[in-house]
C-alpha cells in the first residue's frame, strides 16, 4: 500500500445510523426502537461519534443497558463509538409510534 492508497473514513450518515437502529428491539413490547419513536435525534460528528437524543417509554424502564447495548452492538462498524443522550423532554407517548410501528403492535394484539 502506497502512501496515496491511505483510507479515510467518512463520518456515518444519520440515515446510515438510523437504519442499523432498526435492529434494536424493546424487549417488552418486541417493536424497534425507530418504529416506536423513542429516536428524537441522531448526530454524528467528524471524528465519526454518533450520539442519540433517546427516550424510553418509561424513565423507569428496567431495560436501558439492554436497549444501549443493542444499539451499541447495531452500529459497530458503522461508527466508531456510540453515545446515548437520555432525554425525557417531551415525554414520550404513543403518538410518537410510526404507521409500521403501529401495525405491528397491532400485529401482536395491542390496540392503537
Amino acid at each position: 500500500m502506497s502512501e496515496n492508497d491511505t483510507v479515510t473514513m467518512k463520518p456515518a450518515s444519520e440515515d446510515e445510523v438510523r437504519e442499523a437502529l432498526y435492529d434494536v428491539v424493546d424487549p417488552e413490547l418486541g417493536i424497534d426502537v425507530v418504529n416506536l419513536g423513542l429516536i428524537y435525534g441522531i448526530h454524528i460528528d467528524d471524528s465519526n461519534i454518533a450520539t442519540l437524543d433517546m427516550t424510553l417509554t418509561s424513565a423507569a424502564c428496567p431495560l436501558t443497558d439492554v436497549i444501549e447495548d443493542q444499539a451499541k452492538s447495531a452500529t459497530d462498524g458503522l461508527v466508531s463509538e456510540l453515545k446515548i443522550n437520555w432525554v425525557w423532554m417531551p415525554p414520550w407517548g404513543p403518538d410518537k409510534i410510526t404507521d409500521d410501528g403501529r401495525e405491528q403492535l397491532r400485529a401482536l394484539g395491542f390496540n392503537v
